[in-house]
C-alpha cells in the first residue's frame, strides 16, 4: 500500500494525497455477505439528535465480517482482497475448505491463494488466528478480544498493531498502539500480524466534500456563535471566550465521562501515552 500526489488540476486536488489500490483485486463483493444499512443522521430511536454533524453521505453496503475467527482448524485460502468503505482497513475474502466463505480483516502482506487457519495449535504465521496463550512472545498481533469468544475488538484500524510482551496462567500482557498496556485473558484469540492500509494516515482529503462524502457534516465553532446558541458564543469582536464548554454547558476539557460501574482500570498496567508528551 502506497500513496500518490495527484497534480494540481482543480483547488481539490491541488492538496490531496490519494491512497494506491494495488492490492485491491475486484470492486464488487460477495452479495452473500452484503446487507444494506440504514443512516441514522445521528439521531437515536426516539428521532432525537444524540451525535451532531452527522448525516448524507453515499450509500454503502455492509460487508459482514468475521471478528471472532471461530472456525477452527479448517484451512482457509485467500480469495481477494477488496476495498470495504465501512472501515479503514481493507478486507479479505477466505473460502474454506468445507465451502464456507468469509470476510476478515486483512492483515498487512496478506496475498490471494496464502493459506491461513484459526487454530490452538496454529503456527504463529501472518493471518492465523489463536488464543494469545499459544504465541510466543513478543508476537505482533492485531483483531484482539477482550472477552474470549466475543470477538476481535483491540487494533481493527488501518494499520494498528498490538504485541504480546508477557504471559502469566491467567493473563497476557498486550502492549497497544496509544501505548497503554493492558492485560486480557490468555484465551482470548487474536490475529498475528499488522492490519492492512497502514498508509492510511498520511492520505489527505484535499477538500471539504470528501468529508461529505463520508456523511460528515460542517462543524461551527462554539465562539463564532450567538450567546443564545453557544455557552461561549458572544463578546465583541473576536472573543474567544470562558471555559471550554458543549453547548449544553457540560465541561470539555477534563471532565470524567467513564462510568464507574464498568471501568476495566484494574487491567491496565500502563496508561496510554498523555497527549502533551
Amino acid at each position: 500500500m502506497a500513496t500518490k500526489q495527484l497534480k494540481p488540476t482543480t483547488p481539490g486536488q491541488r492538496h490531496r494525497i490519494a491512497p494506491v489500490f494495488d492490492e485491491i483485486t475486484t470492486d464488487r463483493p460477495l452479495k452473500s455477505l452484503t446487507k444494506g444499512i440504514d443512516k441514522s443522521g445521528g439521531r437515536n430511536n426516539r428521532g432525537r439528535m444524540t451525535t451532531r454533524h452527522r448525516g448524507g453521505g453515499h450509500k454503502r453496503k455492509y460487508r459482514v465480517l468475521d471478528f471472532k475467527r471461530n472456525k477452527l482448524d479448517i484451512p482457509a485460502k485467500v480469495q481477494t482482497i477488496e476495498y470495504d468503505p465501512n472501515r479503514t482497513a481493507r478486507i479479505a475474502l477466505l473460502a474454506y475448505a468445507d465451502g464456507e466463505k468469509r470476510y476478515i480483516l486483512a492483515p498487512n502482506n496478506l496475498q490471494v491463494g496464502d493459506t491461513i487457519i484459526s487454530s490452538v495449535t496454529a503456527a504463529p504465521e501472518v493471518g492465523n488466528a489463536m488464543p494469545m496463550k499459544s504465541m510466543p512472545l513478543g508476537t505482533f498481533v492485531h483483531n484482539i478480544e477482550l472477552q474470549p469468544g466475543k470477538g476481535g475488538q483491540l487494533c481493527r484500524s488501518a494499520g494498528t498493531v498490538g504485541q504480546l510482551v508477557a504471559k502469566t496462567d491467567k493473563f497476557a500482557t498486550v502492549k497497544l498502539p496509544s501505548g497503554e498496556v493492558r492485560m486480557v485473558l490468555v484465551n482470548c484469540f487474536a490475529t498475528v500480524g499488522r492490519t492492512s492500509n497502514p498508509d492510511h494516515f498520511n492520505t489527505t482529503k484535499g477538500k471539504a466534500g470528501r468529508n461529505r462524502w463520508l456523511g460528515r457534516r460542517p462543524r461551527v465553532r462554539g465562539v463564532a456563535m450567538n450567546p443564545v446558541d453557544h455557552p461561549m458564543g458572544g463578546g465583541e469582536g473576536k472573543a474567544s471566550g470562558g471555559h471550554p464548554r458543549s453547548p449544553w454547558g457540560q465541561s470539555a476539557k477534563g471532565k470524567k465521562t467513564r462510568n464507574r460501574k464498568k471501568l476495566s482500570s484494574k487491567f491496565i498496567v500502563r496508561r496510554r501515552k498523555s497527549k502533551k508528551a
